[in-house]
């Protein structure tokens, strides 16, 4: 019964580890995401964007990992603040996080600042033992009626 016990709990103990590697590793990720695109550095994308990126913004406009950096480099867009109210992260496969949340964004638009607060949901693939940023899709949430 003992060395039932003892097992089970290294059982436990390993499967927790496991399971915090890889959150650690995907926030980060997503950490060096959002700085490099509120200071957009080509090679920086290029390393944390999947070649396959497919970027929806809450505007319906799709971008390709290369649109989507052109945009960022010329400053049509300019993320100024990215600040999470929630931020939650799934594996639901092996080599797969699901990130779900909502934020509270400013951004530069070539008509003026826009500062919408969006529910989200991003897809991070591990590809050659990187997490890759591989797609977004994000809606604008009302404020709440007073």
């Amino acid at each position: 019964m003992k060395t039932l016990l003892t097992t089970l709990i290294c059982l436990v103990t390993v499967i927790s580890f496991a399971e915090e590697a890889p959150l650690a590793a995907v926030q980060a990720a997503d950490d060096a995401r959002v700085t490099a695109m509120k200071s957009p550095d080509r090679d920086k994308l290029s390393a944390i964007f999947s070649d396959d990126l497919r970027y929806c913004h809450s505007t319906g406009v799709v971008d390709t990992k290369t649109s989507f950096i052109d945009v960022l480099l010329k400053g049509t867009t300019k993320y100024q603040v990215i600040d999470y109210v929630e931020r939650n992260f799934t594996f639901p496969a092996p080599g797969i996080a699901l990130m779900t949340g909502s934020a509270n964004l400013k951004i530069g638009t070539p008509t003026g600042t826009i500062e919408p607060t969006l529910a989200f949901l991003a897809v991070w693939r591990l590809e050659s033992g990187q997490w890759r940023f591989l797609a977004w899709q994000s809606c604008k949430l009302t404020p709440p009626v007073k």
